[in-house]
């Protein structure tokens, strides 16, 4: 027998780390129809020919449905046609604060649905001097089985699961409200004189349910809580454990993401080394090895941002983050919760854009995703350097500020300036039924579960290898096949022209690389877009550069190195600037990288999408096309504009 069953839950009460004890790694992610939000259930053994699905409602506070997880709830609740209508409901609640979470009790259990109470961190009352009398809530609440369950070790799971087996049937008469059905989807003061005559109720239900012992040990937190969040040192703490985050991020994900890469481009020679020549071996070794090799090399650095991130969740810390950052950032259409994913697009948008997870309401989430890109990644940092290097005066002012290091630091403001002028516009286009505010609980400072943040671990990266790595290996595939073939009468008289050249071996080679790139398809679309791209001081083999890293931006510099027939094994970059400088118009013999044009490129780049594993993440995150495109189309408009503005400056 396979019974379904639903957890549900406010934020932070351990519902989650439950459903991790009762299905183990029996897991599965896909999301509801019609919207963004993901759908968790897993399977669970409950007895000797008990089975149970176990659905894993998103965390709220209420059933009143004001934000999409509310709406999700309710639908599912309230509809017995639906396919995840529960046969049970366990509600979870924190015990350390028993009055507040059975709002959500009270409003789960009056729909009629036999429910099971589940309280966690009883552990915490327990050292606080507080005990709950189990017995006489379940009496109270009219016979409901209530059970103690401890989210961080699984105590008390095998106890629930005797009690699933023997919930058929609601045995309760007892209700807290009779108007509930009628104003599920009325207004907000009706709602709220609800809530009222349920906490009146759940007062006198609680009387002697929750017994004082001893004087309540609330001082560690406070104490803590005085510094961590105080108005001053709250957020100086903040931007320490930012830094420490984002050296975390950089320093140990280098030495894997280095060695991912290396392993990939010696499997991509070796391919082409012992595989019989032809297009489908260089399909393979310049096509598909190079593309999942896109997809793996980001897993180190989501693999360390989300641990870290679990980290601080789990601590009760990333709550306290919450509320120190959203009076700052909400003006500007963004929560608190924004705040981590944007900076943590610093190293990478992916990573980024996935901790937009956190963010509840539907409209803050879309806003983050949707301006995170423009947060300077370290993908920008080849090209900058590259640019900075090639035409910026290597001066020092003051005999310690250096220009170079100026002109970085100022397009590192200039991209998170923009993530915020774009999002206090976009929040007056993004409409939506949702209301926008900030409910919180503080929870208490606790060790993290170790089980839970290795399981939340490994579904995210699950989620970005596959989800998004199919999406991006398509496109790599697309791209290799645009930059390999051309049409066959301009491929052969560029090979015939490259041969009668009179050049050496060597340089023979690198002219025909140059040359095949450019009577490619991909060199083709460069000169079409010249006349485009021109007025920003480009020239069509920049515009080769501009399509090819759409792949990834650092590909830039590689693109150059090939085009300009220098190759990619060079010691160090001089070789290729030396060769920038020397570029003339053919028109006009004046040098085509200047500070004008040099400036306008890195303008572009600070704004441009120039990243396919972005644009997968955005996809997989949104599960539409609708915002990736979107995203793709403001960006590049974005782009071209404050390039345009910046080379007629500079010029």
């Amino acid at each position: 027998m396979t019974r379904k069953i639903a957890l549900i839950g406010n934020p932070n009460t351990g519902k989650s780390s439950l459903f991790n004890h009762l299905t183990g790694m029996r897991q599965h992610v896909g999301n509801y129809p019609g919207i963004t939000l993901d759908k968790k259930w897993g399977e669970s053994t409950l007895g000797e020919g008990e089975y149970a699905q176990i659905l894993d409602l998103p965390g709220v506070y209420s059933v009143f449905p004001r934000s999409s997880d509310e709406h999700v709830v309710i639908d599912i609740l309230s509809n017995p046609a639906h396919p995840d209508y529960p046969e049970i409901v366990v509600v979870v609640c924190d015990a350390t604060n028993l009055d507040r979470n059975m709002l959500l009790y009270s409003q789960v259990h009056d729909l009629g649905i036999p429910t099971v109470l589940v309280l966690t961190m009883d552990d915490v009352n327990r050292r606080r001097g507080v005990r709950i009398d189990k017995r006489l809530l379940s009496n109270r609440l009219g016979i409901v089985p209530v059970v103690t369950v401890n989210a961080r070790t699984g105590e008390g799971v095998e106890k629930l699961k005797m009690q699933l087996i023997g919930a058929n049937t609601n045995e309760s008469t007892f209700h807290f409200s009779d108007v509930h059905p009628a104003i599920i989807k009325g207004d907000l003061p009706a709602q709220r004189e609800d809530a009222e005559r349920r906490f009146e109720i759940i007062r006198q239900v609680l009387i002697g349910v929750v017994n004082q012992s001893t004087s309540p040990k609330h001082g560690f937190s406070r104490k803590l809580d005085r510094i961590l969040v105080h108005r001053v040192w709250g957020y100086a703490i903040f931007l320490a454990v930012l830094m420490l985050i984002f050296q975390f991020i950089f320093r140990l994900a280098s030495i894997p993401m280095d060695l991912i890469d290396g392993s990939f481009l010696e499997f991509s020679a070796w391919t082409m080394a012992n595989l019989p020549p032809g297009a489908f071996t260089n399909l393979i070794a310049e096509g598909i090895i190079p593309g999942i090799g896109g997809v793996i090399i980001f897993i180190p650095q989501i693999a360390i941002l989300f641990f870290l991130l679990s980290l601080l969740e789990e601590s009760g810390y990333m709550a306290r983050v919450v509320f120190l950052m959203d009076r700052l950032v909400r003006p500007f259409g963004l929560s608190g919760k924004s705040v981590v994913p944007l900076m943590s697009s610093v190293a990478c948008a992916i990573p980024g854009i996935m901790a937009t997870r956190t963010i509840n309401t539907w409209k803050d989430r879309i806003v983050t995703i949707m301006v995170a890109p423009l947060m300077s990644c370290s993908a920008r940092i080849p090209v900058y350097t590259l640019l900075i290097a090639l035409v910026i005066p290597n001066q020092r002012f003051w005999g310690f500020v250096d220009l170079q290091g100026l002109v970085l630091l100022c397009l590192y403001a200039l991209g998170l300036f923009s993530a915020l002028a774009v999002a206090w516009v976009m929040k007056r286009f993004i409409k939506t039924g949702e209301t926008s505010f900030l409910i919180l609980e503080m929870p208490a400072y606790k060790w993290p579960r170790w089980k839970e943040v290795g399981l939340n671990l490994i579904e995210k990266i699950k989620l970005f290898a596959w989800d998004a790595g199919r999406v991006i290996v398509a496109i790599s595939i697309v791209l290799w096949a645009l930059a390999s073939y051309g049409p066959s009468e301009r491929m052969e008289k560029a090979r015939v022209q490259v041969e009668t050249s009179g050049a050496g071996a060597e340089e023979q080679e690198q002219q025909l690389i140059a040359a095949r790139l450019e009577n490619s398809y991909i060199g083709i679309l460069g000169h079409a877009i010249e006349p485009v791209i021109k007025p920003l001081g480009y020239d069509w083999k920049m515009g080769i550069a501009l399509i090819t890293s759409f792949a990834a931006r650092e590909v830039f510099v590689g693109s150059m190195a090939t085009i300009y027939s220098v190759g990619e094994d060079f010691e160090e970059d001089t070789a290729l600037i030396d060769r920038l400088r020397q570029e003339r118009w053919t028109e006009t013999g004046q040098p085509i990288y200047t500070v004008a044009s040099g400036l306008s490129l890195m303008v572009f780049y600070v704004y441009a999408m120039q990243c396919m594993a972005t644009f997968a993440v955005v996809r997989r995150e949104t599960k539409s096309w609708k915002w990736p495109i979107i995203q793709l189309v403001y960006m590049g408009v974005l782009a071209y504009l404050a390039a345009f503005i910046t080379y007629t400056i500079f010029i």
